[in-house]
């Protein structure tokens, strides 16, 4: 056997493999044998099938698969061996088409076209800056908050006439072009929030209405969100676009308002705990701790995606895409042309940020550990378990157990491998570089590109 490579550019070569009948014949010989212990025939007591008979009868088969296996096998040792770094997987030549009589004397040889990964340096220094940004929060969101804490220990009340924030319990009956109910039209009851209604006109309409008043709306004109008409009117979101027409007389069935909690001591008290906040300040503080402690995550986020963007724009390189997307078209059989391209500048943007985190991982000698994978599947399982189920703990041996299991998913121990690897560049990365602390009010934040 005979593996070369040669390099067409930088960033594409092929692989040629030469094997002659010697190569191959011992493995195929081997496999004859073992399908013949195995084989059930008519005629022939189990395992007591000739090996010529199952030549004859399988053998081109066999060779078919043992040349396979043994030219797939010795291309990725060779790239091993040669540590050559590949993108995608090797494919087999368009033009190499040589006709074989796979009669176990033919002298085979192969060829392969790899996509090589581009050189770069790192593009991360201990003298690269960065803006590590600590999120204030701003009058108006931590307001908002409050405002939330006050609604979800709030109690539901039935006003008389209805207020901007209000729930019309409502009838809805489709109207035709001359404003009468519709024949065969859509009537449905359901809760309208008129905090969701985005069109200042309409909203205006439902304020000041009492129980049995009925107002005429323009569903698509009230609603920016196809998932809130489709609610109102209990239909599929794919069926709203072919609605001909959206007008609706709504009847006021009952006016619901959430009422705010009092701020008061038996509220604090239910939020954090007997005597832990006992003032309006202490409550305002407390909930302002808590709300810039959540803030962290964004701007964590918003760190990362910076060294992202970085590192995308300091890494000049080519790919070998004509290459690229011949494998994307092998692996991917039913993706169509144009989805192809349009997908294609970002998969090849996540392909240079991976390039980017592997050489980071191996200059520096980081590890990806089983035993981070498992914690961090713990960690996703148990936050699942209190999210779909509150108040339920489950115990270290439950979520270790799930976990395994989870694991066992290679698709899903993959993403939890990927995620682990990402941590562990980016813990890295802010370890190297010049990080500069900022504090900014989260409104402010939100205006950041």
């Amino acid at each position: 056997m005979n593996i070369s490579h040669e390099n067409i550019d930088e960033i594409n070569a092929v692989i040629t493999v030469d094997l002659a009948a010697e190569d191959y014949n011992p493995q195929v010989d081997k496999a004859v044998k073992e399908q013949a212990k195995k084989a059930k025939l008519p005629g022939f007591r189990p395992g007591m099938v000739p090996v010529s008979h199952i030549k004859r009868t399988y053998g081109k088969a066999i060779l078919f698969d043992e040349v396979n296996r043994l030219v797939s096998d010795s291309i990725n040792q060779y790239i091993g061996d040669n540590k050559l770094e590949i993108l995608g997987q090797p494919l087999p030549k368009d033009d190499d088409k040589n006709d074989y009589n796979w009669d176990f004397n033919d002298a085979f040889s192969f060829k392969y076209e790899i996509g090589l990964a581009p050189q770069f340096e790192v593009p991360f220094t201990e003298k690269t800056k960065f803006t590590e940004y600590v999120i204030k929060a701003d009058e108006e969101t931590l307001e908002s908050r409050i405002k939330n804490l006050r609604r979800s220990y709030g109690k539901m009340t039935n006003p008389e006439v209805s207020e901007d924030g209000d729930v019309l319990y409502a009838e809805l009956k489709q109207l035709d072009s001359e404003g009468k109910e519709l024949d065969g039209g859509i009537v449905n009851t359901a809760s309208v929030r008129t905090d969701l209604v985005d069109d200042k006109k309409i909203k205006k309409t439902l304020i000041g209405l009492k129980k049995d008043d009925e107002v005429t709306i323009d569903l698509k004109k009230a609603f920016n969100s196809v998932g809130d008409i489709a609610r109102v009117l209990g239909i599929k979101e794919e069926e709203v676009d072919a609605l001909d027409n959206t007008t609706f007389n709504l009847a006021v069935k009952n006016v619901n308002r959430l009422e705010e909690a009092e701020l008061n001591e038996d509220f604090y008290n239910k939020l954090f705990g007997e005597g832990v906040v006992t003032s309006e300040d202490e409550f305002k503080e407390k909930v302002r701790a808590e709300v810039e402690d959540m803030l962290v995550q964004n701007a964590t986020q918003k760190l990362q995606n910076d060294l992202y963007l970085k590192g995308l724009d300091a890494v000049k390189a080519d790919f070998p895409e004509t290459f690229l997307k011949r494998w994307l078209k092998a692996t991917n059989p039913e993706i169509k042309e144009d989805e192809l391209e349009e997908g294609f500048a970002d998969f090849v943007k996540n392909l240079k940020w991976t390039l980017i985190e592997n050489r980071i991982i191996t200059a520096n000698g980081l590890e990806v550990k089983y035993e981070e994978v498992l914690a961090l599947a713990k960690e996703r399982i148990s936050a699942q378990i209190k999210m779909y189920s509150p108040g339920q703990e489950a115990t270290d041996q439950q979520l270790a157990q799930y976990a395994v299991q989870l694991l066992g998913d290679k698709e899903q121990a993959n993403r939890l491998f990927d995620e682990v690897k990402a941590l562990k560049v980016f813990d890295y990365l802010k370890g190297l570089v010049k990080l500069e602390q900022k504090e900014i009010e989260y409104n402010k934040f939100l205006e950041l590109k």
